[in-house]
C-alpha cells in the first residue's frame, strides 16, 4: 500500500501548483477587465497626451516662447528638444498622485470587494488556502503596478516620438549620452516607479483586510495617500519625513545622472521593501483570522 501511495505526494504538488496559477491568471484578467480598471488606465495613458499637447502649443513659437524652465515636473523643459524626456515627466508628473491613487483602488478593492460581494467565502471553499489567495491577491496588485507605470511611460513615448524630435540626450549631470542609452534608462526608471508603489500596494492590501466595502477601503487608502503626502510638505516634520512612504519618490530622477546617485534610489526601495514587508505581514495576520462565514 505505501508503494501506491508513494507516487500520489508529486501528482498533488503538481495539481496544487496548476490550481494557484489558475488562480492567479484569472485574478489577473478579472482584474484588468473591471470597467475600474480600465477606466484608470485610461486617465494614466491620457497624462502623456495633455502634457505633450500644452507643452507643444506652449512652444509651437519654438523653444523660447515656452515658459521658464524652473516651472512644471521635472524634465519638462527639455521635451521639445527630445521626445524621450516626456516619459521622464509624464512618470514624475503621475507617481505622487495619479499612479498610487490608481494602485490603491485596485489594493483596497482586493479582499474587501470580494468579502462585500459575497465572493470570497466561496474562493477560500475552494483549495486555496487564506495565505495562497493573499498572496494571489498582493501579485495581482503588484502586476497591476507594473502595467500602470508601462502604460504611462509607452504612452509618453509614443507621443513623445510623435510630436517632438528623438535622438541623443542630455542627462542631468551634462553629459551625452545615445538614445539606445536613454531609452534603456527609460526602462529602468519604469522599473523604480512601479518598484516605489509596493508601500502604497501593502498598506491598501491591509486596510482591505479591515472590512468588508471595497468602496470604504479605497476611500481609506487613497485618503491615507494625500494625508502622508501632505504631512511629507510638512517643515517642522523633516524628522519623521524620511520614514513616510512617498518621500523618496522622486529619486527616480537620479538614474538620469552621469554616475547615477544611488544613495536616494536605495533608501527609497529599502522604504518600500520595509512597507511591504510590515503591511504585508499585517494583513495575512489580519486575513487568517478574519471571520468570513457572512
Amino acid at each position: 500500500m505505501s508503494r501506491a501511495e508513494a507516487p500520489q505526494a508529486p501528482a498533488v504538488r503538481r495539481v496544487s501548483a496548476l490550481w494557484t496559477f489558475g488562480l492567479l491568471r484569472s485574478e489577473l484578467v478579472t482584474t484588468v477587465r473591471r470597467w475600474r480598471t480600465l477606466a484608470l488606465l485610461g486617465v494614466l495613458a491620457a497624462v502623456p497626451v495633455l502634457v505633450g499637447i500644452a507643452v507643444k502649443i506652449e512652444t509651437r513659437g519654438g523653444p523660447a516662447s515656452g515658459r521658464g524652465g524652473g516651472e512644471g515636473p521635472a524634465f519638462i523643459a527639455q521635451i521639445t528638444n527630445n521626445g524621450l524626456f516626456l516619459v521622464f515627466t509624464a512618470l514624475a508628473a503621475t507617481l505622487p498622485f495619479f499612479l498610487p491613487m490608481a494602485v490603491g483602488v485596485v489594493a483596497g478593492d482586493a479582499i474587501a470587494g470580494e468579502a462585500g460581494g459575497g465572493t470570497l467565502r466561496y474562493l477560500l471553499v475552494a483549495p486555496a488556502g487564506r495565505t495562497r489567495l493573499l498572496l494571489t491577491k498582493y501579485t495581482t496588485v503588484m502586476a497591476f503596478c507594473v502595467l500602470a507605470t508601462l502604460v504611462v511611460a509607452v504612452s509618453a513615448l509614443i507621443v513623445g516620438a510623435l510630436l517632438f524630435p528623438l535622438g541623443g540626450l542630455t542627462t542631468i549631470s551634462g553629459t551625452r549620452i545615445t538614445f539606445a542609452e536613454g531609452l534603456g534608462r527609460a526602462l529602468l526608471i519604469a522599473q523604480v516607479v512601479a518598484a516605489s508603489l509596493v508601500g502604497i500596494a501593502a498598506l491598501g492590501l491591509f486596510v482591505s483586510t479591515l472590512t468588508n466595502s471595497g468602496i470604504a477601503a479605497m476611500a481609506t487608502t487613497v485618503g491615507l495617500l494625500i494625508t502622508v503626502q501632505i504631512l511629507d510638505q510638512i517643515p517642522q516634520l523633516h524628522a519623521l519625513q524620511p520614514y513616510f512612504f512617498p518621500h523618496y519618490w522622486l529619486s527616480f530622477a537620479d538614474l538620469m545622472r552621469e554616475p547615477v546617485y544611488w544613495d536616494d534610489l536605495v533608501k527609497n526601495l529599502s522604504l518600500q521593501a520595509l512597507y511591504a514587508a510590515v503591511f504585508g505581514s499585517a494583513a495575512w495576520a489580519r486575513f487568517t483570522t478574519k471571520d468570513i462565514s457572512a
